[in-house]
């Protein structure tokens, strides 16, 4: 038996439906399907495992949708394990307030926000509250100095583009809240070239600490810098040192690197340290394990930083998706851009970019320096929802 979460239902002919397998990548097809307005039924949803079906911040990603887009149709059957997706109007809209849950962090909703928010039908303001911090998902901070300036390389007006940090929290209860504000594209994206990463000119970093004493943070940065100047001074890292109702209901600390091009790149990396939660938001409780020393956190970050820079490319690994779906939402015209080695999840976008809106990259290795470029004609998506003044 199905259950239908929306109230309301239009009354339509029969629908054609796109037919998917599976739980990989289902938060980017379920953007792709809202871009492209088309149907999908998802089957066999970790029909196999132990606790089989969709995971608690999935089934609040649908919420989600159901709260910036106006009748979309989601039903899921009792197990979980099948979901079937009309997509509806991408509205946007102000005083938006949803709750992420605890099983993934905010940044796991943001990335697909900005990109619905971009082509809804009014400029989109949300208050998501959650884990603004771990190791799994980028950080607030990351999507701050790394994701939202991507967004302007495609045209996206810098005015009512803001990500403001009213409380942190980390795993396992969270507690953080953040704002986002994203205003509409006036018609569409511009396409890009994009191949130029220039040399890094200096290293910018945000450190944080939520219930537990601000030393963790000068250790973090001490051993942090001890790895960076040897090849560049110009670093700095900033603390924030939260207490009381802004450092969330949990202890944990963490730290996120930016490396500035010559050419107006960003490459970033983060991480954050915090007592573990349950698997799938089941039981919270552990066994309190010692948590990674703040010095070991410093050097492996900025030794990831490093990594990062060295694979080349105009984003780092992290965002190669977002780069792509981007290029192909771009007008029909072309757009060249380059990346160090291809991350899985770059793989898996360029695969269901395809699929969805029938755009394919041309990619060209570079032996010599080991990076790819891609060249893509764009789908010419518009933004037809807006409000027409």
């Amino acid at each position: 038996m199905w259950r239908q979460r929306r109230k309301t239902r239009n009354k339509m002919g029969k629908v054609s439906y796109m037919k998917l397998k599976g739980s990989q990548n289902l938060r980017i097809r379920l953007l792709l399907a809202t871009l492209s307005t088309k149907s999908i039924i998802i089957e066999d949803i970790r029909a196999d495992a132990t606790w089989p079906g969709l995971r608690p911040h999935e089934v609040s990603f649908l919420r989600l949708l159901e709260k910036v887009c106006d009748d979309c149709v989601v039903e899921i059957n009792e197990t979980g394990t099948k979901l079937k997706y009309k997509p509806g109007i991408i509205m946007g809209g102000r005083h938006l307030v949803h709750d992420c849950g605890v099983s993934r962090s905010i940044s796991y909703f943001l990335e697909p926000l900005i990109v619905l928010g971009l082509f809804g039908k009014k400029p989109l303001t949300i208050r998501l509250k959650g884990i603004t911090n771990d190791s799994k998902d980028p950080s607030i901070d990351t999507f701050r100095s790394t994701t939202l300036p991507i967004l302007k390389q495609f045209g996206v007006p810098a005015e009512g583009l803001e990500l403001k940090i009213e409380s942190r929290g980390v795993a396992p209860k969270g507690g953080g809240e953040v704002v986002l504000s994203v205003p509409m594209v006036p018609n569409s994206l511009k396409a890009i070239k994009w191949v130029d990463e220039g040399l890094v000119k200096r290293i910018r970093g945000v450190s944080f600490s939520t219930r537990v004493s601000v030393q963790f943070e000068n250790t973090m940065i001490h051993a942090a810098r001890g790895i960076l100047n040897p090849f560049l001074s110009d670093v700095h890292i900033f603390t924030d040192h939260k207490a009381g109702a802004q450092a969330g209901m949990s202890p944990g600390y963490g730290i996120s690197l930016v490396a500035e091009t010559t050419s107006g790149c960003v490459i970033s990396v983060d991480t954050a340290v915090s007592y573990s939660r349950g698997e799938d938001d089941a039981d919270l409780e552990d066994d309190r394990k010692d948590l990674i020393p703040a010095e070991e956190v410093g050097e492996q970050i900025a030794s990831a930083l490093l990594g990062e820079i060295k694979q080349g490319g105009v984003v780092d690994s992290t965002h190669q998706g977002l780069l792509f779906l981007l290029c192909a939402l771009c007008p029909k015209d072309v757009s060249e851009v380059r990346v160090g080695k291809l991350s899985p999840y770059g793989i898996e976008a360029l695969r269901h970019i395809r699929d969805f809106l029938g755009v394919k990259f041309v990619m060209k290795p570079d032996a010599s320096t080991g990076t790819v470029n891609l060249m893509c004609l764009g789908s010419g998506f518009q933004n037809l929802s807006r409000k027409v003044s």
